[in-house]
């Protein structure tokens, strides 16, 4: 179809912490404008504001009232932002954080939002990083390798806690009178379409991804009943939905929409998409080999191959599951910019604060002036448990070669180490398992510390390139309702009209990657001693801790 010059849409990016809505012209992929919104109650992971209950570890819990008020928010403040005319707007499109979870009524309704179950933690969203479903991943693990269930090579041999399964089982077992309640289990991204269509749709990347969903169907009841005769209707009952394709258009913005957004009532509404799956298209990451790495609290990496394999510790592999025709491969990293933040925040001296200066551009720019090695330091990355390619949420970080001497900006440079060096884990699994990857492409707000994608392109010997906006997922998100609207045939010309990449931004240094690779060496030493069975002294320390709290309360 003709494009109209003035042609606009709107990608919204629902966060960890906030959502980001940006104005993109269709016809170049040019950024007007942006919004972002804060989500009033953030993450609740110490209690539960209507009750003041604690909130057991490993949860991390959020409202969904506030991701519509992103829509109420964020979306008319950009458009404002932009200059445009709201008129011009042909569609929009949304990606979350994922796995997030909802438990709704048959209407959408989330039980949060009834009375009977405000006080109930379990009534409210789950979001990615809530960790405290791991014993019932266990469960699915073991069961699905005593029986040799076939979906579980498709995601590296282990089901993450994050994800739709885990988190039903422990729902079911731990609040049963809120599953039997749960008329829908809702990924995030499915339930924000929702409320902009008036309709439930499920993408297929979710499904695929976290909700265990690989040649047209789930885990049979069979195997769910054998986990808990009350699950066996789990698939039945809440999970199944007719799925919709990436790119495809889920409805039309109702006219509450339309009254909340500011937007012309009746345009293209995307289906839901994940923030890291869109990022590709939105860095021209379409072809195989290409790794890209999300990075923000967390760091996703995504890669499109052209065959089908067996990767130990990956997330999953989708058919499509990035863009058509390519198997869409999904690892990641637990934490990153998140193990950053807490450094500076709990365990910088005050005298680094005191000086007027962004802590972490100090730390930085102090950690720049060594040499490689200089700290004497290793660490892991393992403060969030690790999502690759152990995938274990009880795992936890360590730092060895602590002296007297040491200063917060040697630990700081090994943190920024250790994330490297689980990325180049990441990519070790891919290539070892004949998933060849050529390229390592940046997106995230992390793309800022120029100190550490050098230390990426050193670690893993790749040539690094960098996203060429600083917001990828809005921007995919807004390719992917360019394509709903019919603006482009397909996500791989949205990509090539509408995406932004710098190549090879960072190269190896030589003698850097010489230097990098004597300590990746100790690295991995570290992370098979504590991730692969040989010392179980972190799981046991989880328990000792739970076993405290229990006491305590």
């Amino acid at each position: 179809m003709a494009i109209n010059p003035d042609a606009c849409v709107v990608g919204v990016d629902f966060g960890t912490l906030s959502g980001r809505a940006v104005i993109v012209r269709v016809r170049d992929g040019a950024e007007l404008g942006s919004a972002v919104h804060e989500y009033r109650h953030g993450v609740l992971d110490r209690v539960l504001p209507r009750t003041g209950e604690p909130l057991p570890p490993e949860w991390a819990l959020q409202v969904p009232a506030d991701y519509v008020d992103v829509l109420r928010t964020a979306v008319p403040n950009a458009v404002e932002n932009a200059g445009v005319d709201a008129t011009d707007v042909i569609g929009i499109g949304t990606d979350f954080t994922a796995c997030t979870m909802i438990p709704t009524t048959a209407d959408g309704t989330p039980l949060c939002e009834l009375p009977e179950f405000a006080g109930n933690p379990h009534a409210y969203v789950k979001l990615w990083r809530h960790h405290a479903a791991q014993p019932h991943a266990d469960r699915i693990n073991e069961l699905a390798r005593q029986r040799g269930e076939p979906w579980l090579p498709r995601y590296g041999g282990l089901i993450s806690s994050e994800w739709e399964f885990a988190k039903g089982l422990q729902l079911l077992e731990e609040a049963p009178e809120v599953y039997a309640a749960t008329e829908h289990w809702v990924e995030a991204a499915d339930w924000i379409v929702w409320q902009l269509t008036g309709s439930y749709t499920r993408n297929a990347c979710t499904a695929g991804y976290k909700g265990i969903h690989q040649d047209g169907a789930y885990p049979s009841a069979d195997f769910l009943g054998a986990l808990n005769p009350a699950f066996a209707g789990f698939v039945t009952d809440k999970l199944d939905h007719p799925l919709a394709a990436l790119g495809d258009r889920a409805g039309s913005l109702t006219k509450q929409a339309a009254a909340w957004t500011g937007l012309p009532e009746g345009i293209a509404v995307a289906v839901g998409n994940v923030d890291a799956h869109v990022t590709a298209p939105a860095a021209r990451a379409v072809e195989p080999g290409q790794l890209v790495a999300i990075m923000g609290t967390s760091t996703c990496h995504v890669l499109n191959g052209s065959v089908l394999r067996e990767v130990p510790g990956m997330c999953g592999v989708v058919d499509g599951g990035i863009v058509p025709g390519l198997w869409g491969y999904e690892a990641g990293q637990s934490g990153v910019g998140d193990i950053f933040a807490w450094f500076v925040k709990n365990q910088v001296p005050p005298e680094y604060h005191e000086r007027g200066r962004d802590v972490h551009e100090l730390l930085t720019e102090l950690a720049s002036a060594q040499a490689v090695g200089e700290h004497g330091l290793i660490a892991l990355d393992w403060h969030s448990g690790n999502r690759s390619v152990l995938v274990d949420h009880e795992l936890s970080g360590v730092v060895v070669g602590q002296t007297l001497a040491t200063r917060a900006e040697d630990v700081y440079r090994a943190l920024l180490e250790a994330t490297a060096f689980g990325t180049r884990t990441v990519i070790e699994a891919f290539t070892g398992a004949g998933v060849p990857v050529t390229e390592l492409v940046i997106a995230g707000g992390l793309v800022r510390n120029a100190l550490l994608m050098q230390i990426y392109a050193d670690v893993t010997g790749l040539p690094l390139s960098v996203i060429g906006s600083t917001q990828g997922p809005a921007l995919g998100s807004a390719m992917h309702a360019a394509v709903a609207a019919g603006a482009y045939a397909d996500i791989r010309a949205a990509a090539e009209a509408m995406g932004s990449v710098r190549r090879a931004v960072y190269r190896p240094i030589a003698e850097n990657v010489q230097a990098y690779q004597r300590l990746y060496e100790e690295y991995r030493q570290l992370h098979d001693y504590f991730g692969r069975g040989a010392n179980e002294v972190m799981h046991r320390l989880r328990a000792y801790r739970r076993d405290a709290l229990g006491k305590a309360a």
